[in-house]
């Protein structure tokens, strides 16, 4: 049998051989999306998913200049290219928690292409600077294009949450467990809700372990926090 020494060093190297394998692949990726823009120069889709694979890598400063670049490029060529590409630097100011930066992005877009889908990243930025208020704004209005969209009813339900209207939260997380039941986050956000409406919550604490284990353990605060709320407010009464 494997003493412990043997057991920690067998599963270093695997987790060595499975971080050199991911990494490989992203350097591939990465030499196949800088070729995409050498052959193409003039299509301004190259950079853009250049800069979302950049995003992806949590290389802001670069997909930010490679987005810059890019804006310089086709601004005055195609304004649709000016508006992916605005969306595009937009998605790079919001990972990277530049919250003012993305929102000025986003509100500059008025292609009814990307129209949903920049309230959308209006509304996560909001949530993002923790204004509630604009979030659930900007949710409702991108829900009146997308009504049935899972991740905006997502987004609307937290929103609400954070404000306190926990009734009207439950709706829309209800209507995203609907469409995504193993929605781990939103299972775990409905249990939240639960508990404060007084309902039975083990079942979507218990999908929530299932089926997004890591969320469930960094909510552990919220859920203290919540239990805190509620025995105080029983203790008003």
């Amino acid at each position: 049998m494997e003493n412990n020494d043997e057991k920690l060093k067998n599963r270093q190297s695997q987790v060595q051989k499975e971080h050199e394998k991911r990494q490989k692949k992203a350097d591939k990726t990465l030499h196949n999306l800088v070729t995409d823009i050498d052959e193409h120069p003039h299509d301004y889709r190259t950079y853009y998913d250049l800069g979302a694979f950049l995003v992806e890598l949590h290389n802001f400063t670069q997909a930010e200049e490679l987005m810059m670049k890019a804006l310089g490029l086709f601004a005055n060529q195609s304004k649709k290219a000016k508006e992916v590409l605005t969306y595009g630097l937009g998605n790079v100011y919001y990972a990277a928690g530049e919250f003012d930066k993305s929102i000025e992005q986003f509100n500059s877009l008025s292609s009814s292409d990307l129209k949903s889908d920049s309230y959308i990243m209006l509304a996560q930025s909001y949530m993002g600077k923790k204004d509630y208020k604009k979030a659930v704004v900007f949710a409702l209005t991108a829900q009146g294009f997308r009504r049935q969209d899972p991740d905006v009813n997502y987004l609307l339900g937290s929103s609400l949450m954070a404000l306190g209207n926990f009734s009207e939260a439950a709706q829309f997380l209800d209507t995203t467990l609907k469409a995504q039941p193993k929605n781990g986050k939103a299972n775990f956000d409905r249990g939240i809700v639960a508990m404060v409406l007084g309902e039975n919550f083990s079942n979507y604490f218990n999908k929530s372990k299932k089926y997004d284990e890591k969320y469930f353990n960094d909510g552990q605060k919220r859920l203290s926090d919540i239990e805190k709320y509620i025995q105080a407010k029983q203790s008003k009464k």
